[in-house]
Parts: C-alpha cells; sequence; structure tokens
C-alpha cells in the first residue's frame, strides 16, 4: 500500500520534501500546499526540479482539507517566529488532523508536553476527531539533541550529566529573511533588544522540549528549567550569503538551555550560532558533539561540515517517519512513541 501525501509549502524544506515524496516507491502525492500566490496552479514538478507529475499546486486551504489523502508534510517557516500570529501553525495543524490526516511538522512539536497540558489536550482532541497522529521532528531540535544522547544512554551504567552542543555558521545561508529578519543576525543592538524577548522564548521553548524529552527517556524529574544567553557584536562590516553584516551588529548569539535536578544541571543544550566562523572566536568552534558524564564517558564529536545541507536533513527526517506515523495510534506521537525511522529506499545504485 501507498500512501497518499499533502506537501505543505514549498521552500527550501519543502521543495526538498516534495522531491523526495514524489520519487518514493511507498509515498503518493496527493497535493501540494503554496503560500505564495504566485505558485498557484504551478505543477508540483515544476515548483521542485522534476519532470509534470499531474498535482498542481493550490493556496485554498479547504481544498487541501477536502483531498483523501494519509498525512501532510507540513514545513512552512514557523508561525510562532515568522509573521503576527503565532499560533496560526497550531491552528492549522489541528485543522488537518481533524480533517483525518496525520501530520508530520518542522515547525516545532517535537514534544508538545512542554508547553503545558492546555495545548497537549488541542493536539490529542482534534486527534481524537480525525483518528489522527501528529509528530514533530528536524535536525535540531529533532536529532542532535534527542535521538543522538537517548541512543548513546543505552550504554550507560550511570549518568551524572548530559551535554549537547551545536555552533552553527551562517555565512553561506542565503535568507535574509531567516538570517536577519527571524535571528536576528546582522540587526542594530537596540533592534536586537526589541525583538530578543520574542525570539529568545521561541527558542526556550524549542530546546525545552529537547531537554525535557531527554529527561523522560532516561527516568529523570526536573525540577525547572534554566537558560543563558549573551550576544557578540561585529568588529567590522562583512558581507555572507545573506547581505551585509554591519560593524556594531549583532554577529553571534549563544544559548544554553539547562535541565536543572538535584540542584544542578543535568541535561544542557548549547546553541551557537555566527554570522561567520571569526566571530566569537572563544565560543565553541563550529559543530555539534554530544557529551555523557558518567560510566562510562561517551563522546561524540560531530566537526564543522558534518551535515552539508541541514534544510535537506530536515525534510528527509519528516519524510522518512510518515509510514511509521501513519501505521500509528492516533495521538501525538514522538521518537519515544514512534520504531526506529532509518532511510528506507534511499540506497541506489552508483
Amino acid at each position: 500500500m501507498r500512501f497518499r501525501v499533502v506537501q505543505w509549502a514549498t521552500g527550501s524544506v519543502g521543495r526538498s520534501a516534495l522531491r523526495t515524496i514524489a520519487r518514493h516507491p511507498e509515498l503518493e502525492l496527493a497535493g501540494v500546499y503554496v503560500t505564495s500566490p504566485a505558485k498557484k496552479g504551478i505543477d508540483a514538478g515544476e515548483l521542485c526540479g522534476l519532470p509534470r507529475i499531474g498535482v498542481v499546486a493550490t493556496n485554498d486551504v479547504d481544498e487541501i482539507l477536502a483531498l483523501d489523502a494519509h498525512c501532510v508534510c507540513h514545513t512552512p517557516l514557523p508561525s510562532a517566529r515568522y509573521g503576527d500570529d503565532p499560533d496560526a501553525d497550531l491552528r492549522t495543524i489541528c485543522r488537518l488532523l481533524e480533517s483525518g490526516k496525520n501530520v508530520v511538522t518542522t515547525t516545532g512539536y517535537v514534544y508538545p508536553k512542554v508547553y503545558g497540558p492546555e495545548l497537549v489536550a488541542r493536539i490529542e482532541a482534534a486527534c481524537a476527531r480525525g483518528g489522527t497522529s501528529l509528530h514533530g521532528t528536524g535536525v535540531n531540535p529533532g536529532w542532535v539533541g534527542e535521538l543522538l544522547p537517548l541512543t548513546m544512554s543505552a550504554l550507560s551504567a550511570r549518568i551524572d550529566r548530559v551535554r549537547v552542543l551545536e555552533s552553527s555558521d551562517f555565512s553561506r545561508y542565503p535568507s535574509r529573511e531567516i538570517i536577519v529578519d527571524m535571528m536576528g543576525l546582522g540587526r542594530a543592538p537596540a533592534e536586537f533588544e526589541k525583538m530578543v524577548h520574542k525570539y529568545q522564548r521561541w527558542l526556550e521553548g524549542l530546546f525545552r522540549e529537547s531537554v525535557q524529552m531527554i529527561a523522560d527517556g532516561l527516568g529523570l524529574a526536573i525540577e525547572r528549567h534554566e537558560t543563558r544567553a549573551e550576544i557578540r557584536l561585529a568588529s567590522e562590516t562583512f558581507t555572507i550569503a545573506a547581505g551585509e553584516i554591519a560593524r556594531g551588529s549583532v554577529a553571534a548569539q549563544r544559548f544554553v538551555f539547562s535541565g536543572i535536578a538535584f540542584g544542578k544541571p543535568v541535561i544542557e543544550l548549547e546553541a551557537v550560532y555566527r554570522a561567520r566562523a571569526a566571530e566569537a572566536p572563544d565560543w565553541a568552534e563550529p559543530g555539534c558533539s554530544v557529551e555523557i558524564d558518567g560510566r562510562p564517558r561517551m563522546r561524540i564529536d560531530l566537526s564543522e561540515g558534518w551535515l552539508a545541507n541541514g534544510l535537506l536533513g530536515t525534510a528527509m527526517h519528516a519524510v522518512h517517519a510518515i509510514p511509521h506515523l501513519v501505521r500509528a495510534a492516533p495521538g501525538i506521537r514522538t521518537f519515544l512513541d514512534l520504531p526506529l525511522i532509518t532511510g528506507r529506499h534511499t540506497v541506489v545504485s552508483a
């Protein structure tokens, strides 16, 4: 049986997902939702660099809701950070779930319980009405910050601390919409100060999902969550793929999200975001690592360039989850609930 899938949004992540869905032997493209009116009526193949598929894009939500489909691959820019309606994504997700379509999303909701029982009840009610499931995924959060440490923990006799680091150089990331408008890199300090509270609350939500999932996976009771944050300003003007970063503007950001237990940080997730690698040289070098202090002590280091295309990786993790999600029982289904997600059908002859 092939599962009918709708691709929701065709930005950088969405196009990669769309190409894979169109070629995947277990999936069949049922529809495409686009946010841009200019893309309406365009064949899905043209939107993702493939020959004509025979499925045309729509920007009519009701058309998507009426489709006969098993799952929606939901990959828009997150409304919690982009736009003036933070609840838009969740309303859309609930409508899709109620219409009988499972939803895998890259906008968050990797571990929705951190947002409280009211939000969880809202999602679960939509799943119950539609007989459907929701799964949130990504690279980090969504893989590095949850699956790697939990997988490594199976070798542990005793754990004293779990620490995950992501240090990223965004100099080659071309979207000014994301780098400047959403993240605030390149903004003057006064402008950044106006947006930082909303931005930090959004990041705190995402990374608390990861911290809490690790804790629950380990059977650990978290006493409280803490966040530390700092920025560095550019000492000179320079240009990156997303445009100019002016002298004196925000050039680097560092966040540490901690889960406190036994009166100390037991789970720490650190995120360093730089406009270019040369900024804040005293902070962690670009790359990723997962470290578990305890018995035995374990560390996995992923150097700079460990993932050549994070947007593609995000899309693939979502697509590969679809068959598992469709087969799952209704409700919120996290990595703690689903079987191991692997890259099925990705090995090809040279």
